[in-house]
């Protein structure tokens, strides 16, 4: 009878998991924005650079243009229960989020997006905090999470995924974890892939060290692990506020 009661127990702790994923998989994607550097461009700049350059008022555009829409931003716990248990969103939810620490991000996209009112993640790589004046230091990161932000994990070095062995998993993404819960006073829960780059076989590494969720880019969400390989879209410098509301509808 012991013996029964413990494989109903393995059991049933098995189905939750698979229809959690299942449920994450299968519910509709809600549009979740990503953005890198927020200034002018320079003459030095590279087209594949002005991919990931948005100017400040092309930003504040975009963002009016969101709000005059009737989009309400969502942070990371709000998506998480609405994937895995589905707990409903506001209506037309969408999320904006932010990679590698980059100052301007605080100087010029912070004002923005207070002015309309709008909460945003950032994910932060470590490595890169303090070091120079166009990376955040951990007095900004600590005031964008004290606002109601999310502070996430980006990695200590801006690491492809694909490429961490052994100790890496500690170094680059375990203390990074750490150090940005010592700088917040807060749980960080979620990680984003540098580049965009993952893969199925290495996503059980993120689950043991204690993320619940992790974000990609374009890429098929991954069938047994949906939760970690959530879809997000790079905002390019070239596209006005016209294109980028006809991207999200077409994308999400």
């Amino acid at each position: 009878m012991y013996k029964l009661s413990i494989f109903f127990l393995v059991l049933l702790i098995t189905s939750s998991k698979t229809f959690s994923q299942s449920v994450s998989i299968n519910r509709k994607q809600i549009p979740i924005l990503c953005y890198h550097q927020i200034r002018d461009w320079k003459p030095k700049d590279s087209r594949s650079d002005k991919e990931y350059i948005i100017s400040p008022a092309l930003f504040n555009t975009q963002m009016k243009m969101l709000a005059d829409s009737g989009y309400h931003t969502v942070l990371l716990d709000e998506l998480y229960q609405y994937l895995t248990k589905g707990k409903p969103l506001p209506s037309k939810p969408i999320m904006i989020t932010f990679d590698d620490t980059n100052a301007d991000q605080f100087t010029a996209a912070r004002p923005v997006l207070l002015k309309f009112n709008f909460k945003a993640v950032y994910f932060i790589v470590t490595g890169k905090i303090g070091t120079h004046k166009w990376f955040m230091d951990g007095k900004q990161i600590k005031q964008l999470s004290d606002e109601g932000n999310i502070i996430g994990c980006h990695t200590y070095t801006h690491t492809n995924f694909r490429k961490l062995r052994g100790t890496d998993w500690e170094t680059e993404i375990g203390d990074s974890k750490k150090q940005l819960e010592q700088i917040t006073g807060r749980p960080v829960n979620y990680f984003a892939f540098p580049f965009g780059y993952w893969n199925h076989t290495k996503l059980p590494e993120l689950h043991k060290l204690g993320f619940k969720a992790a974000f990609q880019l374009d890429d098929a969400l991954d069938k047994q692990d949906p939760i970690m390989s959530i879809r997000r879209l790079i905002v390019p410098g070239y596209w006005n506020p016209k294109t980028l509301d006809h991207q999200i509808k077409q994308r999400f």
